[in-house]
């Protein structure tokens, strides 16, 4: 995670406000992984500067917003729906986890995980858009009816399989890395073409955790069997969530595989997705992707 830390003019979009704010956002993380990295620094030490960075990030989604009023960019709702999703959602989420795990190695990694996932993304695509560099990723903005119908669909299927209370962490996931996990991918299909493409990043530790209570017994590592069952979990998630979305009967599943992250990274960079959402499920993080064609 460190090396991600690093500056790289591939990051400059040309406004100078804009990219010293980034360069000092890459800064704060950086000494973030450190502190959290040296057992002497403490919880207080990891606190304070999680604290420092929420609230420069906050700051800085103002400027960049007012500078993005001033030039009258075309993006600006949804880049804000970006920003706020982030502002009101997920640093608020994060902190929660941090405070209630007592600032537990886990959190800590889920947080400067994230927060260094979201900020690349963002900085390389979102907010290079703003002067013209490369088209917006988030084009079309699923909020609002159908979005609030799979997030209760989701949340109440993973409650229904795992026995969790997930709680949604964003609704505008972006690949960020929150630690060693298990991707899987699902494709249905009703027609050549009509297809739906469904990606589920599933934290390890929530994987051995369903495992576990389904076998009645501990585990400990992933191996092929929680691996293959793994995989099981999320064909019945999608089954459980169709009952729930009433997704369409004729499709029918074509094909299921695991995939490395940078094979799930290059296709969300390449592809937008209609669908996008983190969760918190207490005992592992989870992510649930949708591609619809």
């Amino acid at each position: 995670m460190s090396k991600e830390t690093e500056w790289d003019k591939r990051f400059n979009i040309g406004v100078h406000s804009i990219d010293n704010a980034h360069r000092k956002l890459f800064s704060i993380v950086r000494k973030l992984i450190r502190l959290s990295r040296d057992e002497n620094n403490g919880q207080w030490a990891c606190a304070e500067g999680i604290k420092y960075l929420k609230n420069y990030t906050i700051e800085h989604f103002t400027d960049e917003e007012a500078y993005m009023q001033s030039i009258g960019y075309e993006g600006y709702e949804v880049h804000k729906r970006l920003h706020d999703d982030m502002r009101y959602k997920t640093l608020p989420a994060l902190e929660k986890d941090l405070t209630e795990s007592n600032y537990s190695q886990e959190s800590i990694q889920h947080f400067l995980g994230i927060c260094l996932g979201w900020l690349t993304a963002h900085i390389l695509i979102e907010d290079r858009a703003i002067t013209g560099k490369i088209s917006n990723r988030w084009k079309t903005d699923n909020a609002g009816a159908d979005m609030d119908i799979l997030k209760s669909a989701l949340t109440a299927t993973l409650q229904v399989i795992f026995r969790l209370q997930p709680e949604i962490i964003s609704e505008h996931y972006s690949g960020e890395d929150f630690g060693t996990s298990q991707i899987i991918r699902l494709i249905y299909s009703s027609s050549p073409q009509q297809k739906i493409q469904i990606f589920m990043i599933l934290e390890e530790s929530l994987v051995l955790t369903a495992v576990s209570s389904m076998l009645g017994m501990p585990l400990t590592k992933m191996d092929k069997l929680v691996m293959n069952a793994g995989k099981e979990l999320s064909l019945r998630i999608v089954k459980q969530l169709g009952i729930y979305c009433c997704l369409p009967t004729q499709y029918q599943l074509e094909s299921s595989h695991f995939m490395t992250p940078e094979q799930f990274r290059k296709i969300l960079y390449l592809e937008i997705f209609d669908y996008s959402i983190l969760l918190n499920t207490g005992h592992g993080y989870f992510a649930f992707c949708v591609k619809l064609e």
